[in-house]
């Protein structure tokens, strides 16, 4: 019976073809990612793009409703420190990544699913290298189920009545 549960659970695995949202600052890692496909570096197919001004206006919320309209993880491209158009945009960036992957963690949810990294205009391999480790960890962390999580932990209402989820 045991040995049935881990022929599904790999079945399942190998299946599992997981829906990833980027977020990518447009004068580096958009560039990066336009120059993998001009290039034709192969780049995982399971990545929507979406070019942002800078990864300093990348909102928490934006991550959330990803991930909570079915997004199994969310990969955040920037510019390198020092090298911002808007001075300090990956920083800020940075340290709200970081806050919210510990909301995240407090909820259940795997941090990991949630990854920011530094890559240039010209850096198309290290873009494409990036993206083919965050989905791979991202199949192995399998599928993220969204409500499963929210339904464990209890949230306040505005009046103060808690309330289970």
């Amino acid at each position: 019976m045991m040995a049935e549960q881990e022929v599904k659970e790999e079945k399942r695995m190998v299946e599992f073809k997981p829906t990833i949202v980027g977020l990518y600052c447009r004068w580096c890692t958009y560039a990066a990612a336009d120059l993998a496909g001009t290039s034709r570096i192969p780049v995982t197919p399971h990545v929507v793009g979406i070019r942002v001004p800078c990864t300093g206006r990348v909102d928490p919320t934006f991550i959330f409703e990803a991930l909570a309209h079915g997004a199994d993880g969310v990969f955040i491209g920037g510019c390198h420190f020092g090298d911002c158009h808007y001075n300090e945009g990956n920083y800020n960036a940075y340290r709200r990544i970081k806050i919210l992957q510990k909301v995240l963690e407090s909820f259940g949810i795997e941090p990991e699913r949630v990854r920011i990294e530094w890559i240039s205009a010209s850096e198309a391999n290290r873009y494409a290298e990036c993206l083919a480790e965050f989905t791979e960890k991202i199949k192995q962390l399998g599928p993220l189920k969204w409500n499963e999580h929210l339904k464990k932990h209890k949230t306040i209402k505005l009046d103060g009545e808690e309330s289970g989820h």
